[in-house]
């Protein structure tokens, strides 16, 4: 059942849009990036990124130079289309935090009137359950002759930030298709590119099975987590509890940290607590035992300010992982906000990895920050912060979330 995909477009161009579509620019397909931003698509256009992300560079100037790759605002007829575009969350009065799937149903509409026959449509955006469905729906309910003659499937993305290039490749994936056909067909899409094992399944276990895993990930974060805070309260080096608790040969205990970020783990829990509210309980705790560990940790920093009579903080790294510049959900750049308008001293915000679109605050360099600060709180283990020289730090106030100086 062989299926032709030359020209592919791919539905936003953001940390999995981008590369994905520059991966299979790069092997024989021709490729339409969408996005809504006059500025990205300028961007890619002229052969540069607007992300941080380890060769993402280099791929993407190779796919545009070499005339298989090109942005546009709007998209194309082609014969597969790929949505990556964001899944939020939005506040409503059942719940605050309700999955969004505007995005996903925009980016469905757009590419409706350019369908045809036989076209195959793939949602790689993590999304709650039954959204495929939805997909699936909004395109027959528009172009109800196409109901029998499109081909619909989930394929969630799998990447690490800051991996993601490799990953792409080497990661197993999961397909579910709307019908087996569907995911027969995406898989031999996914196999121009990927060495790792695919899976086939139906639509909405392949969007269970993402957020199942990163549930999973999530609550063993809040254990880590909760151990901290209890550790805490009893006086215990939690690294040194942890290291020694890792001994064991069958545990294997995560560290803890200023809470969970980026756009799957801090979220993709929610979706299944919105799914079934009564079931997901444990879930549902996890997920609160990490969304309050930033107020914890402001606590500490407010207890400590308290003890000086000028403070300065420095807020060392706002994404919500080490080396890369990526802040969705990032309990950092949430502590570093509480703390600016607390009115506890002076707040230093230091983040290397952000460039000068940043326009929320000040940041800092790191050699002002450990010249002016009295308090170093230790948000993100960026390289450049396991790099400072132990020294330069003894005469400060020393708040580690991340067990880097320990």
């Amino acid at each position: 059942m062989q299926k032709n995909f030359k020209k592919i477009v791919v539905m936003g161009l953001g940390y999995i849009g981008l590369p994905t579509a520059s991966m299979l620019a790069t092997k024989g397909h021709q490729v339409l990036g969408v996005d809504i931003s006059e500025e990205v698509v300028k961007t890619i256009n002229s052969g540069n990124i607007h992300i941080v992300e380890p060769d993402l560079d280099i791929l993407v100037r190779s796919a545009v130079n070499s005339g298989s790759f090109k942005a546009s605002l709007i998209p194309e007829t082609a014969d597969t289309y790929i949505i990556a575009v964001p899944t939020p969350f939005k506040v409503t009065e059942r719940n605050p935090k309700t999955p969004d799937i505007s995005y996903v149903e925009a980016a469905t509409r757009a590419i409706v009137p350019y369908l045809r026959e036989n076209n195959l449509v793939i949602l790689e955006s993590t999304s709650p359950i039954g959204t495929t469905e939805r997909v699936y729906e909004i395109i027959t309910e528009t172009r109800p002759e196409l109901s029998e003659n499109i081909h619909v499937a989930h394929c969630p993305e799998r990447v690490l930030p800051g991996h993601i290039i490799r990953e792409l490749v080497d990661n197993d994936r999961i397909i579910g298709g709307i019908t087996r056909e569907a995911a027969i067909i995406s898989r031999e899409l996914y196999q121009s590119f990927c060495n790792g094992n695919i899976f086939l399944t139906d639509a909405r276990t392949a969007e269970m099975a993402k957020l199942t895993e990163n549930s999973f990930r999530d609550t063993n974060i809040a254990f880590a987590n909760e151990l901290s805070i209890v550790c805490g309260k009893l006086g215990i080096n939690v690294w040194e509890l942890i290291e020694l608790a890792n001994k064991h040969p069958r545990v294997n205990i995560l560290n803890p940290g200023p809470g969970v970020g980026g756009h799957c783990i801090a979220v993709d829990p929610w979706f299944i607590v919105d799914a079934a509210p009564e079931e997901a309980r444990l879930i549902r705790t996890a997920r609160e035992v990490n969304d309050c560990k930033p107020h914890w940790v402001l606590e500490k920093v407010r207890l400590k300010a308290s003890e000086l009579t000028n403070p300065v903080i420095g807020c060392l790294g706002l994404a919500f992982k080490a080396n890369i510049d990526d802040l969705r959900e990032s309990p950092a750049l949430e502590i570093t906000r509480e703390l600016m308008v607390s009115n506890i001293g002076t707040i230093m915000p230091c983040e290397p990895n952000v460039g000068g679109d940043f326009d929320e605050f000040k940041l800092y360099n790191l050699e002002e920050v450990l010249k002016e600060a009295n308090i170093i709180l230790l948000l993100v283990d960026h390289d450049e912060f396991k790099a400072i020289d132990a020294g330069l730090l003894k005469d400060k106030h020393v708040i580690d979330t991340r067990g880097v100086w320990r």
